[in-house]
């Protein structure tokens, strides 16, 4: 993390003003692309700014770079990240490999189908070459939709969802999110007590506004 520090120091001052645009800074960025992925860091608006300058500079695009950036976005799921980055690049280069198949994972991933893409990822466990954290930070946005879709649901499928864990890899992540299981195999999430929030609403009407609908009534 130490490198990532140092490094977004000097990337911040790139990013200001008109500097912003300037290609001769893509090999700086690019670095700190390979940076972030290396040491589990984000930084979404250095990242944007790698994908703009690939639109102005159509000859500079790097595959391998806008693959990481992709898949650093989709680490900070729910958040809207992976849109953002996905509207920057053009068709041609989605048809590409491996940006093809991350578009397709990321799809997979927003539309819920979790056992589908822990299958599609283990058969392109290349793309996650040089990604550090990729997968845990895949299952923290997997309990996060447990979290606010479910009250039990089955051990086995839980377990499934966050990629076919081991009943002690399982075990990790119920205490992470305070989750208990029962002896038949249910895992309680949470209650709909809980889970919904009574809202006071309080209507103020001033005596103006009363006097001037009794007068418009009689």
């Amino acid at each position: 993390m130490a490198m990532f520090e140092q490094m977004r120091a000097n990337v911040g001052k790139l990013l200001k003003g008109i500097d912003r645009y300037n290609p001769e800074n893509l090999a700086t960025l690019e670095r700190y692309v390979e940076t972030q992925a290396k040491e589990n860091a984000y930084d979404l608006e250095a990242n944007l700014a790698v994908l703009k300058l690939y639109q102005f500079n159509p000859a500079f695009f790097q595959t391998t770079v806008t693959a990481q950036i992709l898949l650093k976005a989709l680490t900070n799921l729910p958040h809207t990240d992976f849109t953002l980055c996905k509207c920057m690049i053009d068709q041609a280069h989605q048809e590409e490999r491996p940006i093809r198949q991350i578009l397709y994972l990321g799809d997979l991933l927003e539309t819920c189908h979790f056992q589908a893409f822990w299958q599609a990822l283990d058969e392109n466990m290349d793309l996650l070459e040089g990604i550090t954290g990729f997968e845990d930070s895949v299952r923290k946005f997997i309990c996060h939709v447990v979290g606010l879709t479910y009250q039990h649901i089955d051990r086995w499928l839980l377990a499934e969802m966050l990629g076919d864990l081991t009943a002690s890899q399982l075990k990790v992540w119920m205490s992470k999110y305070g989750w208990s299981a029962n002896e038949s195999g249910q895992i309680f999430i949470c209650s709909q007590e809980e889970s919904i929030k009574p809202k006071n609403i309080v209507e103020k009407i001033d005596f103006d506004s009363v006097s001037s609908i009794m007068a418009s009534s009689q």
